[in-house]
């Protein structure tokens, strides 16, 4: 999309868009590096920020007569679906690290019960 005429002449709002699309995928990748789920969803969240960004500029590039309104609605379909699934992992991560702890605590009771 940045590869278009109008885009081209417009640095500011080319790089900014690149950007925000680049960082996506490096939070994604940093948040899996920590090994740590709390942290994981946390970086999730800041792509999933990113993804929000990338999907605000594309009403400027509408705005501007940048993109067509069928550019416009393929790439918002897309920011939508990448802002989605980032939401649902972060939930299942989530609910993932909630089941956890409950289960720990259920062995913990176990193990307390079966000392007495």
């Amino acid at each position: 999309m940045t590869s278009l005429e109008n885009f081209r002449k417009d640095y500011g709002l080319k790089d900014q868009i690149q950007r925000a699309a680049v960082s996506i995928m490096n939070n994604i990748a940093e948040g899996f590096e920590t090994d740590n789920n709390k942290e994981f969803r946390n970086f999730l969240g800041y792509a999933k920020g990113s993804a929000g960004e990338v999907r605000s500029m594309l009403f400027v590039a509408i705005d501007v007569n940048y993109i067509s309104k069928d550019k416009f609605d393929e790439n918002y379909k897309q920011a939508i679906n990448v802002i989605t699934q980032i939401s649902n992992f972060k939930k299942y991560l989530y609910n993932y690290a909630v089941k956890e702890k409950v289960n720990k605590m259920k062995m913990f009771i176990i193990h307390l019960l079966s000392i007495n």
